[in-house]
């Protein structure tokens, strides 16, 4: 049987990181909320929440850091079996 090859990080391997595309699409959710305001991004029966769009930048950049935080860890995992 043979070896797997090892996976190695390329260039666009962040992609693949689901934390970038959901800080992406709630990125654009804040967005639109604030330019067509709260009720256009409101979910039926959601508590009314004055500056919504807010609430949903805020978010984006915490899952940003989340991805970010990630990536990094993987990348670093690379160093390690580098260095073993």
């Amino acid at each position: 049987m043979s070896e797997k090859r090892p996976v190695t990080p390329t260039k666009y391997s962040w992609m693949k990181n689901t934390y970038f595309w959901i800080a992406a699409v709630l990125f654009l959710l804040g967005i639109a909320g604030l330019i067509r305001g709260n009720d256009f991004i409101r979910d039926p029966g959601q508590r009314h929440e004055d500056k919504l769009w807010a609430i949903y930048l805020v978010a984006s950049v915490v899952m940003l850091v989340n991805g970010l935080i990630s990536h990094k860890l993987w990348l670093s995992s690379f160093a390690e079996k580098d260095s073993n």
